[in-house]
């Protein structure tokens, strides 16, 4: 079974199979009606040459009628299992895109070229469901046109030849326009993410005063017109192209079509077949053309998405390098030894320069370790590292003498809290803002470790001044919701690094949004919060840094410096000169 065939199945078996025994049926009722017809009329043509009305005429009047209801529920029903299953699909699409974007490594995120995969495939979990249905219209279409061939091939096999010959072409112009613009869409992708951008940028409240104070609005929907107009033009030319394409062969078609009409009526009209032959057949070339030419449209349609649908294949085959090995270790509860880089280099992929360049480094167990440098030296990729979101380039990095690609991976990231400068804004309430930090726990421990980490990270005081507490919805995404400020939000996040019993504890810019007296008492609790846990403090505010063990300086990937804040500032060296720097404009 083809893969998307597969996943359509999987969304819903009983829809599906109920689906296809309808549309059969459906194919068959108008074939029958036909028949019936044939019949009816030639009875009637009987009473007109004074013979009486056959005993079976009534009945077949009653069979249309019975027929004609039958087709008309199943159409209906049809259409709701139609609107059921898009509903399936796309939701399943949904879930398996989500499920397989959590398994992807981090890098995959830094490429562009997956990015734009990623972003065709999310439009395509809701955008392509019409590739679902057509593929049923498909069956039914194939069935109808095979009933009405066949009874025209009974009458004559070359006027069967005359329609498929006249509508062929159609076919191949339909699918050579899907092509094109399969192979547009694709050139145009890096602008639609453009212009998606600047549609948000220029109608969100996190840019709206900027767009006021600096005057930006013109300037963004001037760049959003012309790169919506280059869209539009490429669009418009090809389908103009397709329709004078279009009405050509449209014109091709028809006249197979009358010309077999014309054969038939020249028929019944000389004698040798009877009126309700002529409908009969009359209605079934009808039938065979529309249903071919439908074919054929609704092929080229399917073969139309389904070029899209590659994009959509190809995210869901991209292996992930960063996983678990068969027979992973479980991460140790107590770390013992801490963490070791050995010659550890990284690249990005296609970059040559290398960001971290062979570090030798050791982290001690229950050691509070300060990491500092110049924007770029390679600060928060350490950190991925260090979280196996990367995996080196060159050398290894090993947990209590084990090598990190040797734990389970799950495992190891649960003993991990941490909090990124960039840190997630979860549009939830602050009760769940906080728990995403230790999802799997439920009940009565899991709201008095929310509390907990919600004291440790001074969040409690910004929960306890909302309306609703931590049943309040913070954001302003949805109804009701209320806005922090950026330092508010930020012990928010910090408290999610608190909520799970993590050995190894890493913030990055854990006070960049606090004020002085919120950052003052954050840090006065730093030593007993980080007590018996190794903990990675990354900050350019020296008043932070100084509390840790000790202090690293980053410098082009490698470590320039190493030591406690007073020896490193004896030294005079790179530090000294950050820190006096930074001294200076307090003075």
């Amino acid at each position: 079974m083809p893969p998307v065939l597969r996943i359509v199945w999987q969304s819903g078996r009983l829809v599906v199979g109920g689906n296809i025994a309808l549309r059969l049926l459906g194919a068959v009722i108008p074939i029958a009606m036909l028949a019936v017809s044939k019949v009816i009329i030639d009875g009637i043509v009987q009473v007109s040459k004074n013979q009486p009305l056959p005993e079976w005429f009534w009945a077949w009047v009653a069979a249309e009628f019975g027929l004609a209801l039958l087709g008309g529920l199943t159409g209906r029903t049809i259409g709701f299992l139609d609107s059921l299953l898009a509903d399936r699909f796309s939701r399943h699409l949904s879930i398996r895109i989500m499920e397989k974007a959590a398994r992807l490594d981090l890098l995959s995120y830094e490429d562009p070229v997956f990015y734009d995969k990623l972003e065709r495939a999310r439009v395509q979990a809701t955008d392509r469901i019409g590739m679902v249905h057509a593929t049923g219209t498909l069956l039914q279409q194939v069935v109808m046109a095979a009933g009405f061939c066949a009874t025209i091939f009974w009458f004559s096999p070359w006027l069967l030849v005359l329609l498929i010959a006249c509508i062929v072409p159609a076919f191949l112009g339909e699918s050579h326009f899907a092509f094109l613009g399969y192979s547009l869409s694709l050139r145009q992708t890096p602008v639609r993410r453009q212009i998606d951008y600047l549609r948000v940028l220029g109608a969100s409240r996190e840019s709206a005063k900027e767009l006021k104070l600096f005057g930006l609005a013109g300037h963004f929907t001037r760049q959003f017109e012309e790169l919506s107009n280059g869209i539009y033009e490429q669009n418009t030319s090809l389908g103009r192209r397709r329709l004078f394409a279009g009405a050509a062969l449209s014109l091709l078609t028809t006249s197979g079509y009358y010309g077999a009409y014309v054969y038939v009526v020249w028929r019944a009209a000389t004698g040798t077949i009877t009126p309700g032959s002529m409908t009969f057949l009359a209605g079934a070339i009808a039938g065979a053309s529309s249903n071919i030419q439908s074919i054929f449209s609704t092929f080229a349609s399917i073969a139309d998405q389904a070029l899209f649908l590659t994009d959509l294949l190809a995210f869901f085959s991209v292996t992930p390098k960063i996983t678990s090995k068969p027979h992973a270790l479980p991460a140790p509860r107590a770390i013992r030894d801490g963490f070791r880089m050995e010659h550890v280099s990284f690249s990005y992929p296609g970059n040559p320069r290398r960001v971290v360049e062979g570090l030798d480094l050791h982290l001690a167990a229950g050691e509070r370790v300060a990491l500092v440098g110049e924007n770029g030296q390679g600060k928060t990729t350490l950190v991925k590292l260090l979280t196996r979101l990367y995996d080196p380039t060159e050398g290894r990095i090993l947990l209590d003498g084990v090598d990190l690609r040797d734990y389970d991976l799950e495992s190891l990231h649960s003993q991990i809290g941490v909090i990124f400068q960039d840190f997630v804004r979860y549009e939830m309430t602050a009760r769940a803002n906080i728990a995403v930090g230790q999802i799997e726990m439920q009940g009565p421990e899991r709201e008095r470790r929310v509390k907990e980490a919600a004291r440790k990270s001074l969040a409690a005081d910004v929960i306890d001044r909302l309306p609703q507490g931590l049943n309040q919805q913070l954001g302003r995404r949805f109804e009701g919701g209320v806005d922090l400020s950026g330092g508010e939000w930020q012990k928010v996040a910090l408290a999610r690094a608190y909520m799970r019993d993590a050995q190894f504890l890493i913030l990055d810019e854990p006070a960049a949004a606090l004020d002085a007296r919120s950052e003052y008492d954050l840090f006065q609790r730093f030593a007993s919060l980080t007590q018996g846990k190794t903990a990675l403090l990354i900050s350019h505010r020296f008043s932070t840094v100084r509390m840790a063990d000790r202090i690293l300086v980053l410098e082009g990937g490698r470590v320039v410096e190493d030591g406690c804040h007073e020896r490193l500032l004896a030294e005079g060296g790179r530090y000294s000169a950050m820190f006096e720097l930074q001294a200076a404009s307090y003075r």
